[in-house]
């Protein structure tokens, strides 16, 4: 597989997680604060190749551990959900165990297919795992082997980056391990089906970055504000219509680059497969 190849499976976890239904996503901002930042033209253009250069680096790397934080808000209320494990950055496989409101759950990523063990009583036909093919439902979206549930989708951030849409904030210790911090404002338009992601998420997706002294990512922060799609905003008749808009922040951390990863298949006896039924979730969000 080609370096651009690797690149775009360096948020497979991310992914994963979403289409779901069960937020990743790990570390907190313990020690990111960071120093003076840059604004001269000389600092925009060296920061803007250090954040296009970093997915490819981060990927040479082959594996990493990561820890995963997502926390979703909406009206009023919020909830987190955390996960651990270890990702290959080269095909995407990954294994992760999820914490989610005080429940554990186990969760696969293996040749693009999400696998999920829920806890007891919850997985549907009376099965321990559940399965949803990620590849069949990225292809659904018109977004090829990059899934409709990664707006960010890595590999296209550094054509969507320019000088004017990177600022660095300064240095910060992240895991240990110092690093410098990047503010980057990414165009969605530019982004593959940018005009769909444009009306889920706005016009510009405000991402950081925490980049180590071999330009490698540490840490990505992504926030999002996703609004409900055309016809499911709520209405003063219907309390349990969908929220108008819910916001997102997610957070991955990656260490330990070059561990172990090994990701197997749960017994097909042991397996629901809900594509199906996240491909019909799809068309009607579309």
């Amino acid at each position: 597989m080609g370096r651009a190849g690797n690149s775009r499976r360096v948020c497979a976890l991310g992914v994963a997680g979403v289409l779901a239904g069960t937020v990743l996503v790990g570390c907190g901002d313990d020690g990111a604060r960071g120093t003076s930042a840059k604004s001269s033209a000389g600092a925009r253009e060296q920061g803007t190749q250090a954040v296009r250069s970093a997915y490819d680096k981060t990927a040479e790397q082959d594996t990493a551990e990561v820890k995963l934080r997502v926390q979703t808000s909406t009206e009023g209320a919020s909830q987190t959900a955390n996960g651990q494990g270890a990702v290959d950055l080269d095909d995407g496989d990954s294994v992760m165990t999820l914490t989610v409101q005080g429940q554990q759950i186990e969760q696969r990523v293996i040749d693009q297919v999400l696998y999920q063990k829920m806890p007891k009583g919850q997985a549907p036909g009376g099965k321990p795992w559940i399965k949803i093919d990620l590849g069949k439902v990225a292809a659904q979206q018109g977004t090829g082997d990059q899934s409709m549930s990664d707006p960010a989708q890595s590999a296209a951030y550094a054509k969507a980056i320019t000088d004017k849409d990177v600022t660095e904030k300064g240095t910060a210790t992240v895991n240990g391990v110092q690093t410098t911090h990047y503010r980057v404002s990414v165009d969605v338009a530019e982004l593959p089906n940018g005009d769909t992601l444009r009306k889920q998420v706005g016009p510009t997706l405000p991402m950081d970055m925490w980049l180590d002294d071999e330009g490698r990512m540490r840490r990505q922060q992504i926030d999002m504000t996703v609004k409900a799609p055309a016809g499911s905003q709520r209405s003063s008749s219907d309390a349990s219509a969908a929220p108008e808009k819910v916001t997102v922040r997610t957070v991955m951390d990656f260490t330990d680059f070059g561990t172990e990863v090994e990701a197997d298949e749960p017994p097909a006896g042991q397996v629901t497969d809900m594509t199906g039924k996240a491909l019909e979730q799809g068309k009607g969000q579309g």
